[in-house]
């Protein structure tokens, strides 16, 4: 939560010069070569972050915010005062750590979200239902992903998941489900991956989860004769494409976000359903990149 990270970085400042550094590195998820992927520790460390959001989601993917946001060039909203946000780093940049965010994604905890009004997903899809069917288990919302165009490399991807493995361990989680977007508000321009999802990957009984009904579009724009797998996952977006290969499923209706000029589709990931060569890979204690 940034009001934790304020809090913690008050903290933090106050401790003694070896304490102070343990701390720190407390919250480092993993490392490989200039990267390391952990969580924002300052203020300034999550609005470098919403300007890596805004170049990405306006400046690339002609995204509208409102009139605020596209005044300072910041992807903001109000969940960004109790998310925690999950960075990368790129450490060979000069200057501070501001200036060397090149990833980012903002994690929601249930217990946090349902003391805040809830999971920004809630806005587009059915969420209420899926957590009531799961009263045992924690969710956690994984939002707001974007990398920069230099560094959409399989190196960021796996750190920015070894950050999201090693924090829905450590705050002990059941299941992550979060938006994932194809460009553009016209589904029927992704029939074809769609058709896949919805055939294929659909999330069934206990995980089932729709659009809210007044948004929900439909995703059964193909015959299942007529949808070719390889075609179809070719036409994937790599985010999509990296949730199937963990083990996620989709919902079964899409939402157009015509601010954000996407449509959207709802993953859902439960933890004891990621694939055990993943697990294997990362580490059952996340500690696959963590030296």
């Amino acid at each position: 939560m940034s009001v934790d990270i304020c809090n913690r970085d008050t903290l933090v400042e106050a401790l003694p010069p070896a304490r102070k550094a343990e701390q720190i590195e407390s919250d480092v998820f993993g490392r490989i070569g200039n990267f390391e992927t952990r969580l924002a520790r300052t203020p300034g460390e999550i609005d470098a972050a919403q300007s890596v959001r805004y170049r990405v989601f306006v400046d690339e993917m002609k995204a509208e915010l409102p009139a605020e946001a596209m005044r300072r060039k910041r992807d903001f909203d109000a969940y960004d005062d109790f998310c925690d946000h999950l960075l990368v780093l790129d450490r060979s940049i000069e200057g501070d750590s501001e200036d060397q965010i090149v990833g980012t994604y903002r994690l929601l905890r249930q217990e946090v979200a349902m003391a805040n009004g809830g999971f920004y997903s809630a806005s587009e899809f059915d969420i209420d239902a899926l957590i009531a069917r799961h009263p045992d288990k924690r969710f956690m919302e994984l939002g707001r992903s974007c990398v920069l165009p230099d560094y959409r490399t399989k190196r960021i991807v796996e750190l920015l998941w070894q950050g999201n493995w090693a924090y829905a361990l450590k705050h002990g989680m059941s299941a992550m489900f979060g938006c994932a977007s194809f460009p553009g508000i016209h589904p029927e321009q992704h029939a074809l991956a769609l058709s896949f999802l919805r055939h294929n990957v659909a999330a069934k009984d206990e995980w089932a989860v729709d659009a809210l009904p007044h948004l929900a579009r439909d995703m059964d724009l193909m015959p299942v004769e007529a949808v070719n797998p390889k075609r179809a996952l070719m036409a994937l977006p790599p985010l999509i494409k990296g949730y199937l290969r963990l083990g996620a499923m989709v919902g079964s209706t899409a939402v157009v976000d015509k601010a954000f000029n996407t449509t959207d589709v709802l993953i859902v990931l439960p933890i004891s359903s990621i694939s055990d060569r993943y697990v294997n890979y990362y580490g059952a204690d996340a500690g696959r990149f963590a030296s």
